[in-house]
């Protein structure tokens, strides 16, 4: 094999979508990686931006590609997102937190049930909730939808924040029927539930990444790992980092689930028709199709997806509280998804990856590289006092104010990217893609055409 072969097959590679996303996140980690040796970053330090990098990474992704079914696949415009994550980790916390002991410190107690029952449950009550929304709300189209689905995520924080649902009874038998066949009945341990009200929940049970651990079996020899780490690389308290960078690699694995079960639903008849809703509504409805119904699905489907990754955002953490779930994660989504492209299920993976690297964590592990080679010491405390410096042409008193207040210039930031993006590239990243609508090749075979180009089967140009 010489170079030009061994040329062929790497840009081969980097032509298909596996290939580009492996490339894209490989840049991405290399450039942090740079970084952190260039500045001088502990060891510890540099695990553990590597270990936010990769979960935030996986957690934007997945919702990038979950509204990728409503905005890309079907054309529903979606903007209560983070309501629908709120819902199925708070149903997750209840489900799965240990009753409260009699003289416990704990404000609110949860049913006690294994955290997987908790996660499944927490998926279907967002799916559920998908269904109630969706059922009057999907008539309506374009503004009146997201308006619909923002309010419905206001109200879903409210109900959070609220004192009516902080706590509640719960009765001495729950029975589980449907359509009044009784399925199963079980006897809670706890006697009262509830949201937490403005405190929110405290998640006091078995963390997502433990819990996979010991159903795989794999806990005692994850543990063998820590300590080996301990041994060889990090002395002091290894096991928070390994937490970290082990779930963000479980998380990356989910977004290859997603990404895999969002292009089966694509490429299928039923991917199809929501290709042609989105296209145009009435002439898939002129052609016999229950658009109404393909639209429920797709949102109801959508609508888990997004619950699915709010639990496995939020419930690693010690705690809940409902301003958590304010509309500001939205619109974060959509602007990962308006980077990567809508339609394209590459283009949103890669879009949530660029938005997690150099939007949302990119300006504090600038931060914090600038923390670590220099110091800046605590700067003005407010910016009259950074102007003032500059009268006397010193900028480093304004550098380290615009360095503190990193966290609010990064609004500023992406709303900048976002205005750049709308008038240079408004179809995102990789531009207009057509993706093919069926699973196997229809394309006219080579040397059996004729003398002009074929034309496209779509109608547009031939690729």
């Amino acid at each position: 094999m010489n170079v030009s072969d061994i040329r062929e097959r790497i840009s081969g590679m980097a032509s298909r979508d596996p290939g580009l996303v492996l490339g894209v996140l490989a840049i991405i980690y290399l450039a942090y990686i740079v970084a952190g040796l260039v500045f001088g970053f502990a060891l510890r330090g540099h695990l553990n931006s590597l270990a936010n990098l990769t979960f935030y990474i996986g957690v934007f992704a997945m919702l990038a590609l979950a509204l990728n079914l409503h905005w890309g696949y079907t054309g529903l415009f979606n903007i209560g997102v983070v309501g629908f994550m709120g819902i199925g980790v708070y149903v997750t916390a209840i489900v799965s937190k240990p009753p409260v002991a009699q003289g416990g410190a704990a404000q609110v107690g949860g049913l006690g049930l294994p955290l997987g029952v908790g996660v499944v449950a927490g998926v279907l009550a967002a799916a559920l909730f998908g269904l109630l929304v969706g059922l009057p709300a999907l008539r309506l189209r374009a503004d009146y939808l997201a308006i619909v689905t923002i309010a419905f995520s206001e109200i879903v924080r409210f109900t959070m924040m609220s004192r009516t649902f902080q706590t509640f009874t719960v009765p001495d038998t729950i029975d589980v029927a449907v359509f009044g066949v009784e399925l199963f009945s079980f006897d809670p341990a706890a006697d009262t539930v509830g949201l937490g009200g403005g405190g929110g929940l405290i998640l006091n049970h078995l963390p997502p990444l433990g819990a996979l651990l010991r159903w795989l079996h794999l806990w005692e020899p994850y543990l063998g790992f820590v300590g080996w780490v301990q041994a060889n690389f990090i002395a002091n308290n290894p096991k928070p980092v390994v937490d970290s960078l082990v779930y963000g690699i479980v998380l990356l694995i989910v977004v290859g689930l997603y990404y895999w079960l969002l292009t089966w639903t694509g490429e299928s008849p039923f991917g199809r028709v929501l290709k042609a809703i989105r296209e145009d509504e009435d002439v898939a409805n002129a052609l016999g199709k229950d658009t109404n119904r393909f639209k429920l699905k797709s949102f109801v489907l959508g609508c888990a997806l997004m619950g699915l990754a709010g639990i496995l955002w939020y419930s690693g953490r010690g705690s809940i509280t409902p301003p958590s779930f304010r509309p500001n994660i939205t619109f974060y989504v959509w602007i990962a998804l308006i980077i990567g492209g809508a339609g394209s299920n590459t283009g949103s993976v890669l879009g949530g990856a660029v938005f997690a690297a150099l939007l949302y964590e990119g300006p504090r592990y600038f931060k914090n590289l600038v923390e670590a080679a220099f110091n800046v010491g605590d700067g003005p405390g407010n910016f009259g006092q950074a102007m003032a410096a500059m009268g006397s042409l010193d900028p480093v008193p304004f550098f380290v104010y615009t360095l503190n207040s990193i966290n609010q210039l990064r609004l500023v930031i992406m709303g900048l990217v976002l205005i750049w993006l709308m008038h240079n590239r408004p179809l995102g990243m990789l531009g207009h893609r057509k993706e093919t609508a069926a699973s196997i090749d229809l394309s006219r075979p080579e040397g059996t055409g004729t003398t002009d180009d074929a034309v496209a089967a779509d109608g547009g140009e031939q690729q």
